[in-house]
């Protein structure tokens, strides 16, 4: 988790839209250091933190300096078996490390489509991509709720530990099933919970922007999956968030638990990070 964002009295679906475009904003010009001198997934920090959740050192080192900014649950590029000459769409893009991952990939002969609705990590992943000459990467400003994407035109479609932070989580998948083409395929990495969490942290905004409040339940998550069109859903990973962000960024875990009242079995074992693939029907 980063810093606590101020409260706000505007819990609605916009309200807390505006909160996370805030909190991203404050780690792309920082640079990721919201944890202080320890980090958490989701939260930004050091390589460690890439390292810890699946990424390769030889994936990591290849990438543009400051690409990696430790936002992410998990490794989902891997699992994507993504092959040359294919077209793939990043939900959440932020500073570029998964787009820039599947680049190397799908060659100068495929394409990668990364979305973000923070003008700061937009900033950053384009000059990214610009002084590495990545010339397969664009970068586009939206919400994962209405992408900027045609129909039916991506083969993958990928994103790490992003769709939990969307209120409207059944239109994100919604976009996914219509910009995908017929057998194309998506693997996400994200936050599901195994059970429900208090009420006060449910309602903590600054919990929200750390990854956790608006997690869903497994089922609930999944089942939207297969209503949005998905099938072949299979649970590729799965880790106990709760347990690693109390043990990454233990300063950060007690004090959401005595700002929230909340009990530490509330979150360890609860927290679930998980790594998602589903396909669209050939």
């Amino acid at each position: 988790m980063g810093p606590v964002p101020e409260k706000t009295q505007d819990q609605t679906a916009e309200g807390v839209v505006a909160e996370v475009r805030e909190h991203y904003g404050r780690i792309a010009e920082t640079g990721g250091s919201c944890c202080g001198p320890q980090a958490s997934p989701c939260c930004g920090g050091e390589q460690s933190v890439s390292l810890q959740i699946g990424y390769g050192k030889k994936d990591l080192s290849a990438l543009p300096e400051g690409s990696d900014l430790g936002l992410g649950c998990g490794a989902p590029i891997g699992p994507l078996e993504l092959r040359t000459g294919e077209t793939v769409l990043d939900l959440g893009s932020g500073a570029g490390i998964d787009a820039f991952l599947a680049a190397e990939d799908v060659g100068p002969g495929g394409r990668v489509i990364g979305v973000d609705m923070t003008p700061q990590m937009l900033e950053r992943a384009r000059r990214n991509a610009a002084r590495t000459g990545h010339g397969n990467v664009e970068f586009r400003e939206g919400r994962l709720e209405a992408l900027p994407v045609e129909d039916a035109s991506v083969d993958a479609v990928t994103s790490n530990c992003v769709i939990n932070l969307v209120p409207d989580k059944a239109a994100v998948f919604s976009e996914v099933a219509r910009v995908l083409k017929p057998g194309g395929r998506m693997v996400v990495s994200d936050i599901v919970l195994d059970g429900p969490l208090p009420e006060a942290v449910k309602k903590d905004i600054a919990a929200w922007a750390g990854c956790i409040s608006g997690a869903l339940g497994r089922e609930e998550y999944v089942a939207l999956v297969e209503a949005a069109g998905l099938e072949s859903v299979e649970v590729l990973k799965d880790d106990d968030y709760g347990a690693s962000m109390e043990a990454a960024a233990p300063d950060q875990a007690r004090e959401l638990l005595e700002r929230t009242g909340a009990k530490r079995e509330d979150l360890v074992g609860t927290v679930r990070s998980v790594t998602i693939r589903a396909v669209r029907p050939a």
